[in-house]
């Protein structure tokens, strides 16, 4: 027979677990059988023991509702199981790096193409870039220079798109580009 002693556990990654066996404290439940069918509104200890009598656990599937839905399952089977579908989705879903390039208002021809190279890499790569120009001293009067600087790099890049157009914040004036979608 399965031990009855799990209640609500806080799982290493932050989320709360479900309620089973003992720790569901509800006095009426809506129970859900084993094979998936509808077993009707009944008292939380009349559930538990038909689950103990199945050798199976009593989990707590959806607690917002009236009365709260209960199922009786293998707890151990479904959580390893809810694990791989995490595990799968995790590695289904891609990651999107932020790459900063800086440039300076007075940058030279030579210094702009290695840096438009080296943004066209990380494009080509599937990153977002970030284009960022930073002001010193009296170059603040010149913000329109700066906005030419990122204007240029955006057009030497003919594989990405403009998200978020040159802005003015603080000293520094940024503007995101990503990668072209495709068709």
């Amino acid at each position: 027979m399965k031990s009855n002693w799990r209640c609500i556990h806080i799982a290493t990654n932050g989320k709360k677990e479900l309620e089973i066996n003992e720790g569901i404290r509800d006095k009426e439940i809506r129970l859900i059988g084993a094979d998936g069918s509808q077993l009707g509104v009944m008292s939380s200890r009349e559930a538990l023991r038909m689950a103990e009598e199945q050798n199976l656990d009593l989990v707590k599937i959806a607690p917002q509702a009236v009365p709260p839905v209960c199922k009786i399952l293998d707890y151990g089977k479904y959580r390893f199981e809810q694990q791989k579908r995490e595990k799968e989705a995790k590695k289904n879903q891609k990651v999107v790096e932020i790459k900063e390039i800086r440039l300076s208002l007075n940058i030279d021809t030579n210094d702009f193409n290695t840096k438009v190279n080296q943004a066209a890499k990380f494009i080509k790569a599937g990153h977002k870039i970030k284009v960022s120009i930073r002001f010193r001293g009296r170059e603040m009067a010149h913000t329109n220079l700066g906005l030419e600087v990122e204007k240029r790099f955006a057009e030497a890049l003919p594989d990405a798109v403009v998200d978020k157009q040159p802005k003015l914040e603080g000293r520094s004036m940024q503007m995101f580009m990503s990668p072209k979608p495709n068709k």
